[in-house]
């Protein structure tokens, strides 16, 4: 049996295989590509390929494919062969420097958001060398970038890789201005810890909702929730421990750090984390793990649901974007040090953050904005919808000294005491954790906890680099040009502080106190439903930095807007017409049918005698003969109003209608057809309950 270490990147064309089959010339060079961004010569692409070719092959590979990330929110190949004609009739395995720098797949039916016309249909995939190349199956996947004839991106990876070089070049003006030559180039990090449901197969089977939307449209409390905490870190179920032992396995292949595995807070919940690793790379094994953890989830008869809210009642699931800032030499520039106090270096990274996520708190709550997400965000079980940044008591401490210019008192790292003399002391973390806060501070970086466990991370990153890269310019503008840098430093960062300390709530995100002090004392954002934020992208402000940092275009910034709201709004209508169609065809015939049999039992206690007065029949008989007119009822009016906001061609407008009216009607049909589920008989429901799904797996 393979170790982990023998297996761990055997699928990956990766600096391992780089060495071992690549010339030291053709590996020094692209490897200056990939660290530095020189330009990559077409004699060192024919090598790579060549190289990339034969051990694929060797490893089973019968295909190559640009595997790249358009702006439907997953990912996308078409597969080549690598075989070509021989003079003698056979075929020859051939793969060129040009097949792997470029490729064309048709780009019209792919969302555009208006950059192309629905017949312009050529677009173009480039090689993205700084994210390795990997097997799938028997397919070579080349991670690449996807754009229109016109260069347009159609893609997340783009705007990405633009917003890391955009924050590169910003942070490496600031490195220089504290004297430091050596660093060649600085990266930010990601860690996204991946949330998710596991359910029975034949159980989601016959639920059309999840089949159709990804998420429970119907469906009654169960007697028994997450409210006895015993899930959470609880012991794993042989079932899913099988699963998380295969799927480790092939995320191992494919050199995805895996790391952590556990049950969540809901029933069915569960969570895995990987290390960190730079930020393109870490999107891409992201949307790997993600496609992975449903393949894998299907060879034991399991469906693995990773929509933001499959269950109404129970936790929903997110995405923690673990972030953080390091040079080439392994300096983490958000790593506090042991005197935070007198770092002025982490001072001005920690302020760049603190102003990027006040300035641009629209971006970032832009950046998470989904149908699904909008069901969980300040559900008390994720932050709110207002962004807010927590620091923690230490550096709340040091930013306040700075700002009134007193002397801070630093008590020094506290031991922790547990009252039992077996047990170890360790050193009490500067920092609490605070899971209510949409952007906490957790020692050496932030952790942004808005995301939804279905998003791609690319979304977030994009904004978050873009923002802190626009903080760190201002702050360069001004250092270079000062007459004394350490003063302008320190004057620089009191007067950030002071500026946008109205971004750090250290308290309880859930509190609706909080809410009200942020909106109507603080000013902060409050845009709570996808409708309410994605308009906002296009603001002067937004649009004036992301084109300056060459992150988007305005034309791209327009269609993200169009392509985000009439995702959404097809999103709810998807759902609204699934519910019309259970409510007709399911659920109201089982509450019928259900109606007649107790209809009969109360005829035939009545003809064996006068006497018996059926009470608990007729009781039960109104009850549902109500509910079944409600459902008819709410049903039409559902279906009308489907109708009614599709009739606008203005897709802000129509978001607005689906937000207002749409979800308000989906929401009475729900509650009268979960009031039926609780008085019909189990036999007559036409689907599985909450308590199946939840409970089911063993």
């Amino acid at each position: 049996m393979s170790t982990i270490t023998e297996i761990f990147g055997s699928k990956v064309f990766d600096d391992r295989v780089m060495k071992a089959t690549l010339s030291a010339k053709v590996y020094n060079s692209l490897k200056k590509t990939i660290d530095e961004g020189v330009d990559l010569d077409i004699s060192v692409a024919n090598a790579v390929a060549a190289a990339m070719k034969d051990w694929a092959v060797e490893n089973g590979a019968t295909h190559y494919t640009h595997w790249f990330q358009p702006l439907t929110g997953i990912t996308a190949e078409k597969h080549d062969s690598f075989i070509s004609p021989s003079p003698d009739g056979g075929v020859i395995m051939e793969f060129s420097g040009k097949e792997l720098i470029k490729g064309e797949p048709d780009a019209s039916s792919f969302p555009s958001g208006g950059l192309r016309a629905t017949f312009e249909a050529r677009g173009y995939t480039a090689w993205d060398p700084t994210s390795y190349a990997f097997i799938k199956g028997k397919t070579l996947c080349i991670p690449t970038a996807f754009c229109s004839y016109g260069g347009e991106a159609l893609d997340k990876k783009t705007p990405l890789l633009r917003s890391m070089e955009a924050l590169n070049k910003q942070a490496m003006r600031i490195i220089r201005l504290f004297g430091d030559s050596t660093v060649k180039c600085v990266k930010t990090s990601v860690g996204p810890e991946q949330e998710y449901f596991l359910v029975d197969r034949h159980m989601y089977d016959k639920r059309h909702d999840l089949v159709l939307t990804g998420r429970t449209l119907f469906g009654a409390k169960p007697p028994k929730g997450q409210e006895m905490d015993d899930h959470y870190f609880g012991v794993i179920k042989p079932r899913v421990a099988a699963f998380m032992d295969d799927l480790n396995h092939e995320l191992w292949e494919l050199g995805i750090l895996a790391k952590t595995e556990h049950n969540e807070v809901a029933p069915a919940q569960h969570e895995l984390a990987p290390i960190y690793t730079t930020t393109n790379v870490a999107t891409d094994h992201n949307q790997l793990t993600m496609e992975i953890m449903q393949k894998v989830a299907a060879k034991h008869d399991l469906v693995c649901l990773l929509h933001e809210k499959p269950f109404a009642g129970v936790n929903g699931s997110g995405k923690h974007n673990n972030w953080s800032i390091t040079t080439d030499t392994g300096v983490n520039l958000l790593a506090p040090g042991k005197t935070p106090y007198e770092n002025a270096q982490f001072l001005l990274f920690l302020c760049a953050v603190m102003k990027a996520v006040d300035d641009y708190q629209d971006l970032l709550r832009i950046s998470v904005a989904t149908a699904g997400n909008d069901h969980r965000l300040g559900a008390n079980e994720a932050p709110p919808a207002v962004v807010s940044m927590f620091l923690g008591d230490e550096l709340n401490a040091i930013l306040e000294a700075i700002e009134t210019n007193t002397p801070y008192n630093d008590v020094g790292k506290q031991v922790m005491k547990l009252g039992v003399s077996v047990l170890p002391q360790f050193t009490k973390d500067s920092t609490d954790r605070n899971r209510t806060s949409p952007f906490a501070f957790t020692g050496n970086k932030f952790e942004f906890r808005m995301l939804g466990s279905s998003n791609s991370i690319a979304c977030a990153n994009i904004m978050l680099n873009a923002a802190v890269a626009e903080s760190l310019k201002i702050y360069a503008d001004r250092l270079e040009k000062a007459e004394n840098f350490e003063t302008t430093l320190h004057e620089m960062i009191r007067k950030t502080i002071k500026d946008h300390k109205r971004i750090i709530f250290n308290g309880n995100g859930y509190d609706d106190a909080w809410i009200k002090e942020a909106t109507e004392k603080r000013g902060l954002c409050n845009y709570r439903t996808t409708a309410d934020c994605i308009p906002h992208i296009l603001d002067k402000k937004n649009v004036d930095m992301l084109t300056a940092h060459k992150v988007f275009t305005e034309a791209e910034l327009r269609s993200r807007m169009e392509i985000t709201l009439e995702n959404y709004c097809k999103t709810v209508i998807i759902e609204a017409n699934t519910m019309v169609s259970m409510a007709r065809s399911e659920i109201t015939p089982a509450v019928e049918a259900y109606v007649k049999e107790i209809a009969e039992t109360a005829m035939l206690k009545k003809s064996v005698s006068d006497e018996i007065s059926c009470t608990y029949e007729s009781k039960l008989l109104k009850k549902l003969s109500v509910l079944t007119e409600r459902i008819s009822f709410a049903t039409d009016e559902l279906e009308n109003a489907i109708a009614q906001v599709g009739q606008t061609d203005n897709i802000i407008a129509e978001a607005a209608a689906i937000r207002d009216i749409l979800i308000n009607r989906m929401g009475e049909l729900r509650v009268a057809c979960d009031e039926a589920e609780v008085l019909t008989s189990k036999k007559y429901w036409p689907f599985p309950t909450y308590s199946d799904l939840l409970f089911g797996v063993r």
